[in-house]
């Protein structure tokens, strides 16, 4: 009964006018930022982020989610008719979607999209709902050692997933955490970096260094590379699948679904990674696997069931450990702790109508994805028409008044350029950003539980390896930190 309780606890929370406004304006955000290339879920949640602070925990949370997967279902739409990902989880779509609509079988491939992401979203919430309270009872067990362990490794697999150069992801990760450490010390209230800033007294704000890295600086990027977007002339108008595109899909959809799910909740895991893995797992397992790449509908439906239920997931090691485990989920974490609600094993406990408020929005979004998806397609195409010149000016003004909205500071608009420039110049490089932000949100508890830690041992840190959580936390992530440095010896061992 005390389930049943729970689930109209959540309906009663979220069906109040101003919530059910803020969920369905979330996911229709999230499916424009989608449709539109290069912006991402990390870039439209940066400019976003100032909005939730003058509203309820509840509610930016739940705006915030809308958000987060509304871009798992736009970032179809431009995979399949434009062959350019509107996100990076919709990378692996372009593969087979792309190929389906040149063959004038656009409209199924879009159908399945918004079905597949459908389902695959509602099994990801059954699974968030019922799996969070039980890592929470679990997650009572842990100290500062724990919690110190587990954001390492947290870090390390990040770092070894980083799509490009390990070192340079590790160099991301470092200058993160000394941009977390600016401010006063936590413990003696003694400046650290600051140079006489007032600004710099509370620290460098992420919002300023997210709108800076993930807007400014996809504005300067466009620019630089002006692209011509061709948009396939496709019919639309036979959006429903077939009896044999549901046969041929049903399996890659529970698939992709339980695959990305899990390896949403690992940290370091992202939407991405689960793509690839589903899309590789549906190729392993067909008779003709020759046939992907070349337009067969598995190959759209398993990686768009993993990259909404990886989102799903996702949410789970952030309520129950208030542990993040990716960017998205870090701002999250902080739009959470600025409306004073720290996620952790007492959450649930403490705020039950934050948690099932969120989890009913998510069964309600994903509805209104479906319901917003199949009829609107006509106009996502339209917008996806719109000039990168228009869209420009237009990201970077939000950028500048959402940055001023937060302290009315004018300092923060230029840390907000410093880090466009800055971020910019990281793509030129090809730095990635995510370690960069990951390492600056973590870096605060990390340090936090390491002091914590050297207390109760004394200055020991044995005892980070003779706990057991602590223990296998830290082997996973020395195994992952070491790892490409092994590699590194055994490739230079067998060319020589």
């Amino acid at each position: 009964m005390e389930f049943f309780d729970n689930i109209l606890l959540g309906f009663s929370t979220l069906f109040v006018p101003s919530r059910l406004f803020f969920c369905f304006l979330g996911t229709l955000i999230g499916t424009v930022v989608g449709v539109l290339p290069g912006i991402g879920p990390a870039g439209a949640i940066s400019l976003l982020l100032p909005v939730t602070f003058s509203l309820d925990p509840t509610t930016g949370i739940i705006m915030l989610a809308g958000i987060y997967y509304g871009c798992m279902y736009g970032g179809s739409t431009t995979s399949i008719l434009v062959n350019i990902p509107g996100e990076a989880a919709s990378t692996v779509t372009c593969l087979d979607g792309y190929q389906m609509a040149r063959q004038g079988r656009a409209g199924a491939a879009l159908g399945i999209s918004a079905f597949g992401s459908f389902i695959a979203g509602t099994i990801g919430v059954v699974g968030l709902m019922l799996l969070t309270p039980l890592l929470t009872k679990f997650a009572v067990a842990f100290g500062p050692p724990e919690y110190f362990a587990l954001m390492f490794c947290g870090l390390s697999i990040l770092i070894y997933l980083a799509s490009g150069s390990v070192l340079k992801a590790v160099i991301m990760a470092v200058v993160g955490i000394f941009l977390g450490v600016i401010g006063l010390d936590i413990t003696t209230g003694i400046p650290r970096f600051t140079y006489g800033s007032l600004t710099l007294f509370d620290g460098v704000g992420i919002v300023p260094v997210v709108m800076g890295l993930f807007g400014i600086a996809e504005v300067l990027d466009s620019i630089e590379r002006p692209t011509q977007q061709e948009v396939v002339k496709a019919d639309l108008s036979h959006l429903l699948p077939t009896r044999d595109d549901w046969k041929a899909s049903a399996g890659p959809i529970l698939r992709g679904s339980v695959v990305g799910f899990f390896l949403g909740i690992l940290p370091g895991g992202t939407a991405t990674a689960a793509t690839f893995a589903s899309y590789a797992l549906e190729k392993k397992l067909s008779k003709h696997p020759e046939r992907f790449g070349q337009g067969t509908i598995e190959g759209v439906a398993a990686p768009e069931a993993a990259n909404n239920a990886a989102v799903t997931g996702a949410f789970i090691p952030l309520i129950s450990l208030g542990i993040p485990t990716n960017p998205v989920m870090a701002m999250m974490l902080g739009a959470l702790i600025v409306g004073g609600v720290q996620p952790g094993p007492l959450f649930i406990k403490e705020r039950p109508d934050i948690f099932w408020g969120v989890i009913a929005s998510m069964y309600l979004g994903n509805l209104m994805l479906l319901i917003l998806n199949l009829p609107l397609i006509p106009l996502w195409v339209k917008i996806l028409r719109i000039p990168m010149s228009v869209l420009a000016p237009l990201i970077t003004l939000f950028c500048m008044i959402g940055c001023l909205s937060l302290n009315g500071n004018y300092v923060e608009v230029l840390i907000m350029v410093l880090f466009g420039i800055l971020g910019f110049v990281f793509r030129k490089f090809e730095y990635e950003a995510a370690p960069l932000v990951f390492g600056m949100i973590l870096s605060s508890p990390i340090e936090n539980k390491l002091r914590q830690s050297l207390l109760m041992s004394e200055g020991s840190f044995g005892i980070f390896f003779t706990r057991p959580i602590a223990l296998f936390f830290m082997a996973v992530g020395l195994t992952f930190f070491l790892l490409p440095v092994l590699q590194y010896l055994w490739s230079r061992r067998r060319s020589a």
